[in-house]
């Protein structure tokens, strides 16, 4: 018999990769918008060519040349920038003009290693080149037009989109996050803090001081102050600002946006407190959801205070978690907990067809369910003496909870023969070569070859996007099977496909998203803009602002925008429940602009609010994830939440689908094609 300690082993192995994997987070190093605030508008000019001002060495031991310092980050979705990562001179101009549109000019991105060890930790260099080449801003606000200065913060970025620089769909504006600034993101992504890299080219300059009466930075209240030649590091913490040189600074980074919220170190009480006050006030959905959150606490909060070990904690912590309808709840995994209560199997794999009925769609050699003569295609039709559909109901799957109805019920359906090993069941059920009802007693043994299939385990090796052209078609056909991961890799096998498809003059393309669970959302809408020749507003992301007491809307929408090649052949989209978060989100640019008609059984798991702020470190190494922002349309209506994407053409799941002697959804895809293409 396996080894209590391996059997966690594997649980662990097949579960965490597909749990954690849905995302839906804002990438943390810029938040761009289309709106320039219109407080200050200092003129930039482009670099003039001209002598160093200031050159280090013996003369000027303290002139900055290098500036190193670590990349601290806590998020679970931080590691998917690691593909190319580097170091940036970041330039602030953007910020200047509060134009979160701003393109960081080619010329001036000097670049510098990051180092990602053998624990994940970063540590980066950054080389300072001589005379830099970002823009040059007056700012001293002395009503007179002067040379003006260079303003850099020091940024971390990673590669997705072309060369190794940045271009616009990588990133605009400037950073909110991994940065050497401090940025508030609820008061219009301000910097409030940190560390500044401010170049001059002269002994003329002048520099602001402080934030000045309004506590803004570079506005016309500012206090100024004259800043020596050169280099000069900023610490915009200090009143006033402190200006200081020095050859090689340490300057770590701030993770900013999307840090995860420690509540590690308190106590088991302490902790779920401090996680009720931020969830109970934040989360987005409580009038969608009709959630009574001081009736939440007093009906968990006992069984919190009762626990004395990490495993009760993460029972009361399971309870509390499933009584919120959001697919994008998540509570870290525990083995333990997984095998005591599912850990046993029938071998058997079901699916629920549209017209009620329960068939077994797949039997594992060796199991209670093979050994009782079981087939695939058998038609369950009692269990324990009762009705199918009460015993379906009944049923409390691990992956809940769940936004849609639709999605709990697939899932109860997928978990009704995972019990906890060693129960016995009763089950009646028919055969496909049979006339007449059979009824054997099975027991739940400890087998872990039908849970994949369960829980929706893809091929750990696969490509995250693989297409072909169908043989008997022509049509194309691409399979996105994330949009975590190597966002290089994404970006790139992208593109190889939609030049394809264009070289190749396919006439219609079928997208397939069914076993995407999501990631990062900017990638997503970055992909989709290869079927557009115009933007598109999407929505808009409201976040709580505890100063006013209410959430905020940022004004920047979500958007759509044209990629450097356009495909515009007509497009089907598969969705399935288990397509969740950026996933949706993809779909949904298709579907809203009338780009694309969706395909599926069902739709989509209609989880969509945003979760890069609401993540948890809990005592015991637990996490929770929790969504913060809020997906608007313009006039406040929520979209996708509760909902998900529903299919244009509904395909049911008959007998052959479910068994997969063919893959009904695909047919109907090729059909409403060559429909689209007469």
């Amino acid at each position: 018999m396996m080894h209590r300690s391996s059997r966690y082993a594997l649980l662990t192995a097949c579960i965490l990769i597909t749990l954690l994997s849905c995302q839906t987070v804002n990438r943390v190093v810029n938040l761009p918008t289309d709106t320039p605030a219109e407080t200050h508008t200092p003129a930039p000019t482009s670099t003039p060519l001209q002598p160093v001002p200031v050159k280090p060495g013996d003369e000027n031991p303290d002139e900055p040349v290098l500036i190193t310092g670590d990349i601290p980050y806590t998020s679970p979705f931080f590691v998917d920038s690691l593909g190319e990562p580097f170091i940036l001179l970041e330039d602030q101009t953007g910020f200047i003009r509060r134009d979160r549109t701003f393109v960081f000019p080619l010329a001036s991105q000097a670049i510098g290693p990051v180092t990602v060890h053998p624990d994940q930790s970063l540590t980066y260099q950054l080389p300072l080149p001589s005379v830099p080449q970002g823009t040059q801003v007056d700012v001293d606000n002395d009503g007179e037009q002067d040379l003006g200065v260079q303003v850099f913060a020091v940024a971390y970025w990673s590669n997705t989109w072309g060369d190794p620089f940045l271009e616009e769909r990588d990133g605009v504006g400037w950073s909110s996050a991994h940065a050497s600034t401090i940025v508030d993101v609820l008061q219009e992504n301000e910097i409030v803090g940190g560390t500044l890299i401010v170049w001059a080219p002269d002994d003329t300059q002048d520099f602001p001081s402080g934030f000045g009466a309004d506590g803004l930075l570079f506005t016309p209240d500012d206090p100024t102050a004259p800043i020596p030649p050169g280099y000069n590091l900023i610490d915009l913490s200090e009143e006033p600002f402190r200006f200081y040189k020095e050859a090689q600074p340490e300057i770590d980074l701030v993770e900013g946006i999307g840090e995860i919220n420690d509540y590690s170190s308190q106590t088991y009480a302490q902790a779920f407190d401090s996680l009720y006050e931020k969830v109970s006030r934040e989360y987005p959905f409580t009038v969608e959801k009709s959630l009574d959150w001081e009736a939440i606490y007093d009906e968990f909060q006992p069984a919190i205070a009762y626990a004395s070990n990490s495993a009760e904690f993460f029972r009361a912590l399971k309870n509390f978690a499933s009584s919120i309808p959001d697919g994008h709840i998540q509570l870290s995994f525990d083995p333990a907990y997984f095998y005591d209560r599912y850990g046993g199997g029938l071998g058997l794999i079901l699916e629920e067809l549209s017209d009620g009925r329960l068939i077994v769609t797949e039997v594992f050699p060796d199991t209670s369910g093979s050994r009782a003569g079981i087939a695939a295609g058998a038609e369950l039709l009692e269990w324990n003496g009762g009705s199918i559909q009460q015993a379906i109901s009944a049923v409390s799957p691990y992956s809940e909870p769940f936004s849609t109805e639709h999605t709990r019920r697939i899932n109860q359906v997928r978990f009704l023969t995972r019990l906890p090993p060693g129960t016995e069941v009763e089950i009646t059920y028919k055969n496909p070569d049979q006339t007449e009802p059979q009824t054997t007693s099975l027991e739940a043994t400890e087998e872990f070859a039908s849970l994949s299939p369960i829980i929706g385990q893809t091929d750990p090796i696969a490509l995250p996007i693989e297409g072909e052209v169908l043989d008997d078609s022509g049509l194309g056909y691409v399979r996105i099977n994330s949009f975590s991961g190597d966002y290089r890799m994404l970006a790139s096998l992208w593109e190889h496909y939609i030049q394809g498809l264009l070289d190749n003059q396919i006439p219609g393309l079928i997208i397939d998203l069914r076993e995407n669970t999501g990631g990062y959302t900017g990638l997503a809408y970055n992909l989709a803009g290869y079927f557009f020749e115009e933007e598109h507003i999407l929505y808009y992301n409201s976040l709580y602002d505890e100063r006013q007491g209410e959430f905020v809307r940022d004004e920047k929408p979500s958007k759509v925008k044209p990629a450097p090649l356009y495909y515009g052949g007509p497009i089907i989209v598969l969705v399935s429940s288990d397509c969740i978060s950026a996933c949706e989100g993809f779909a949904y640019a298709l579907q809203e602009t009338g780009r694309a008609q969706v395909i599926g059984h069902h739709p989509s798991a209609g989880a969509f609010g945003s979760v890069g702020l609401g993540q948890f470190a809990l005592p015991d190494g637990i996490s929770m994830q929790f969504p913060m922002g809020r997906p608007e349309k313009p006039d406040g209506e929520v979209l996708i939440e509760g909902v998900g994407i529903v299919p244009d053409i509904t395909v049911p799941v008959t007998y052959e689908s479910a068994l997969q002697e063919e893959d009904t959804i695909l047919q109907a895809a090729i059909q409403a094609l060559f429909v689209a293409l007469r």
